[in-house]
């Protein structure tokens, strides 16, 4: 992967919030601009996860990549944080588009992409692996969910419908489109593993590793102090959030 120069000395990140229209909702989303880039330019894309997950949980981790001379943005997927919506009616497939609309909006055509997500999103970034291709440099994954093929279009309801049934299905995640993604995907992948996840199966996390092993440059950085919630905990752990920043961007395998 090729990583931008560092953001000159000095140069604090400029950060602005916008809001984008989508399918009669509002998005509220966040972009965090380098003093001055020099080199080629990367966007880095983080996504929130599901429940109380939002944009602003993950302000500092923003910051940091914007200090390391990259664009970088934001968003509140619909009935999260500041954007409209209800959740119930939002969909794994809607977080997908949402994220997408973002970036044909906002980054520029010739951008290398990197996209972070946290939990519910690991399934968001494989959809959008798989959607701009080649553009994409690199990945980061903090304590990852997949989900089944046939979960994907469901609204998520308010926990007794269609969507819930599917994801608490035993073993349904394993036929994930997320994980054929990943074992295709030939870019720069890191796993972010906390040390206790009361939500995610280790046997998920542990597919996700394997796959992501297949043909990537890959790392598994482990927090043995964190827990499932990452964004909120490396918004308190800023030598962890540079760990992170540093493994996510490192230029080959291995250095994290």
């Amino acid at each position: 992967m090729t990583q931008d120069s560092p953001a000159v000395a000095g140069a604090a990140p400029v950060v602005s919030a916008f809001r984008l229209g989508w399918g009669g909702e509002e998005l509220s989303c966040a972009q965090a601009l380098p003093g001055r880039v020099r080199g080629p330019a990367t966007t880095v894309v983080l996504l929130h996860g599901a429940g109380a997950g939002s944009k602003a949980r993950l302000a500092p981790l923003q910051a940091d990549f914007a200090a390391r001379g990259c664009r970088s943005l934001a968003l509140d997927f619909s009935g999260h944080g500041e954007s409209s919506g209800a959740l119930a009616e939002s969909s794994l497939r809607r977080r997908f588009e949402q994220a997408a609309a973002v970036v044909g909006e906002r980054v520029p055509a010739g951008d290398a992409l990197v996209f972070v997500g946290f939990s519910m999103s690991g399934q968001t970034v494989a959809d959008l692996v798989a959607h701009f291709g080649g553009r994409v440099a690199g990945i980061g994954l903090c304590a990852p969910a997949v989900y089944a093929r046939e979960a994907w279009p469901l609204p998520f309801g308010d926990g007794d419908g269609r969507f819930t049934e599917v994801i608490r299905t035993p073993d349904r995640w394993r036929d994930s489109a997320a994980l054929d993604v990943y074992r295709d995907f030939a870019g720069r992948a890191v796993l972010v593993v906390p040390g206790t996840d009361a939500v995610i199966p280790p046997a998920v996390t542990a597919a996700v590793g394997a796959a992501l092993a297949t043909r990537a440059h890959f790392t598994r950085l482990e927090l043995p102090g964190a827990d499932h919630a990452l964004g909120a905990w490396l918004r308190d752990h800023a030598a962890n959030r540079r760990r992170v920043v540093d493994a996510v961007l490192a230029d080959r395998p291995g250095r994290a």
